[in-house]
């Protein structure tokens, strides 16, 4: 790793947004390419985020602040990353279904996403088949990622799969699906691609999931 992304490494394990910021603007000031920065900066330090909440180390509050730190200086490169014409890991359409208003979850596993390269389109809460089935469509997505909290709203995720059977994009988007009631078996059961327990395993399915 270049020397001066190691602060920007350690800044977002710190969960310290200014010096992520700073940093990065230098490193953009001393002519570091803008997708190495993200390369070798941003995303290694997601990665190492995601291993210390696997391990135990790292919890959700860790998590979200190292995740807020990164998009602090996400926020710098995006415009230079367009500008360079850099391709995104993939295009991820997000939210949570329908008749559930449930964010905190969904928006840490956004933000690992976006961690981790992704483009994300965020759609929010309370989303309605039609309306995933319209971004999935309209962003040109391969990854479709349903969130869940109530066991009353869990019918949504399949609705809204057969939704996108019926609109005849399945095979241009792989699904996956979360949230603290769903379980690998329901994800087999309704046919999403995969499914995850937490943030951090989104990120790295949602990377198996595109390769």
């Amino acid at each position: 790793m270049d020397p001066k992304l190691e602060p920007i490494f350690a800044g977002i394990l710190e969960g310290n947004q200014n010096v992520v910021r700073e940093n990065v603007q230098k490193a953009v000031d001393a002519g570091i390419a803008p997708e190495v920065i993200l390369q070798q900066g941003l995303i290694p330090a997601m990665t190492e985020v995601g291993r210390l909440f696997e391990t135990g180390e790292y919890f959700v509050p860790e998590m979200l602040i190292a995740a807020r730190a990164m998009q602090a200086g996400l926020a710098i490169l995006k415009p230079r990353l367009v500008a360079a014409n850099i391709k995104a890991a993939g295009k991820v359409v997000i939210g949570t279904v329908q008749g559930d208003l449930h964010d905190i979850g969904k928006n840490l596993v956004a933000m690992m996403m976006e961690g981790a390269g992704f483009e994300i389109v965020d759609l929010g809460t309370d989303v309605s088949p039609e309306k995933f089935v319209a971004a999935v469509r309209d962003h040109k997505a391969n990854l479709m990622a349903l969130s869940a909290l109530l066991t009353t709203t869990m019918p949504k995720m399949e609705a809204t799969i057969k939704a996108v059977q019926e609109a005849g994009i399945r095979d241009q988007v792989k699904v996956m699906i979360g949230g603290a009631p769903v379980t690998q078996a329901y994800a087999d059961k309704i046919g999403a691609n995969g499914y995850a327990a937490d943030a951090s395993r989104a990120a790295s399915l949602a990377k198996t999931l595109v390769s």
